[in-house]
């Protein structure tokens, strides 16, 4: 089969529900062989993950973040991240995430990749960075609504770990990939 013949094509779509960080839609399409199909789709701005480097006299550790996710009901250990603000650039708004959520700056960022988190129903890319270089720039600035602590972990034992408690968080892996095929 060639590719032309896995296309749908969009015919109309609606949104069904919005929120603050992203709305739902159903996209009716017609696909091969004039199969047609109600979608559901999520659609929210960009969203960017961080991983940053900190030199310490243990090693090389990841600045993290430990969080309650209502999703999981549970804590998370987490590369720092979030939402692109609307009309801002992604490699602008993950040095915004970083120091509002770790209080950390870094003189050298490396964007290691992009990539869809699901494309099976989402619309939105996350970008990955390498930030390393840190200073400690001064306190958190957290929403309203964010409680997070820093932390350092040992890149060694993040790798390891990766998908077991703390370190539950899919994309924190997805990013983690990237680290590693990086060359450090």
């Amino acid at each position: 089969m060639i590719d032309k013949d896995l296309i749908w094509h969009e015919q109309c779509r609606r949104t069904v529900f919005e929120t603050r960080i992203f709305s739902v839609g159903e996209a009716e399409s017609v696909g091969p062989g004039g199969q047609k199909g109600t979608f559901s789709l999520v659609s929210s701005r960009p969203w960017a993950l961080v991983m940053p480097v900190l030199i310490t006299e243990r090693g090389r550790e990841f600045v993290m973040v430990r969080q309650w996710r209502h999703g999981a009901r549970e804590i998370s250990v987490e590369f720092p991240g979030g939402v692109i603000e609307s009309g801002e650039a992604v490699d602008a708004g993950i040095r915004r995430e970083l120091r509002e959520e770790t209080g950390y700056t870094a003189k050298k960022w490396t964007l290691l990749g992009t990539m869809n988190p699901n494309p099976a129903f989402m619309e939105n890319m996350m970008s990955f960075y390498l930030a390393e270089d840190l200073e400690y720039a001064g306190t958190q600035e957290l929403d309203s609504d964010e409680f997070v602590s820093v932390e350092t972990h040992p890149v060694e034992t993040v790798i390891s770990a990766m998908g077991t408690a703390p370190y539950i968080h899919a994309l924190m892996a997805a990013g983690l990939s990237f680290f590693l095929k990086h060359p450090c």
